[in-house]
């Protein structure tokens, strides 16, 4: 009798220490190192028709006299535009590695500053990270500030999956030089679930900004010539996606070498 719980001691001993090896050995996500001595240039183009700009009424909103001195305004008139593109080239499109282990350090990869000002926010298109522990601590890392004096604004930011939206702060600036610091609330991001970060002000719902959800420092964003280029890689082969909110995405492979690769991509609007 002994003998059989003795074994039945060891086996369960033995399970526990192969779930505790598992447990170790499970992917810690991306490693910063050394950068490589590869690169990926390439543009991206848009297909098909490009999306209109949103006429807004700025009458129908609030501060109206002070919301109608933006520069792109006529008279009551902004307009609000989602897809930029000229001569079939996206503007505002972010390319990036899907999956690396590791390489260069993050540096400022992933970190924003959204400024609110002329009842507009200067920063369209960026690129957010989740916090490291440490940062999460400090914070710095994604900022939102008033600059427009006597405005209240309200910076809503949301992770968007499809039509639904989790909202991931909501704090009121009501002066000019308010500062919501959220990089504690942009802590809670999950790598399999979210992908598309959007900012909207709450009190001027036409104050609008987008950003992809990095997990490696590898992306750029696409210039009005639709340019991108990104550096620093080490030599391998990688999935590479093109992406912009309001038209979609495209991935190809790519295998990079010591200097430079191409890619170019074409995102169809819809």
């Amino acid at each position: 009798m002994k003998k059989i719980v003795l074994s039945v001691m060891v086996a369960s001993l033995t399970l526990a220490l192969g779930a505790s090896t598992s447990f170790a050995a499970k992917k810690k996500g991306y490693a910063a190192g050394a950068a490589g001595a590869g690169s990926i240039t390439g543009t991206v183009s848009l297909g098909g028709t490009a999306m209109a700009p949103i006429m807004e009424d700025l009458s129908k909103g609030k501060n109206v006299e002070f919301c109608i001195t933006h520069p792109e305004a006529k008279g009551n008139i902004r307009p609000r535009i989602k897809v930029a593109a000229a001569g079939g080239k996206l503007q505002d499109a972010v390319v990036f590695i899907e999956n690396i282990d590791g390489g260069k350090p993050w540096g400022d990869g992933g970190k924003m500053l959204f400024d609110f000002e002329k009842c507009d926010i200067k920063q369209k298109m960026g690129a957010v990270r989740k916090p490291s522990k440490a940062e999460k601590k400090a914070g710095g890392l994604v900022k939102v500030i008033n600059q427009d004096a006597d405005i209240l604004h309200n910076p809503h930011g949301y992770s968007v999956v499809g039509a639904s939206r989790k909202t991931l702060f909501n704090k009121p600036l009501p002066s000019k030089g308010d500062v919501a610091d959220v990089t504690k609330n942009i802590a809670r991001l999950k790598q399999k679930k979210d992908k598309h970060f959007f900012l909207q002000c709450d009190q001027h719902n036409y104050m609008e900004a987008d950003a992809r959800i990095v997990w490696n420092p590898y992306y750029a964003i696409t210039g009005a010539d639709g340019s991108f280029k990104i550096e620093g890689i080490p030599a391998g082969k990688y999935k590479v996606t093109a992406w912009q909110p309001y038209v979609g995405e495209s991935t190809t492979e790519v295998t990079v070498a010591d200097g430079a690769a191409k890619a170019d991509f074409t995102l169809t609007a819809k």
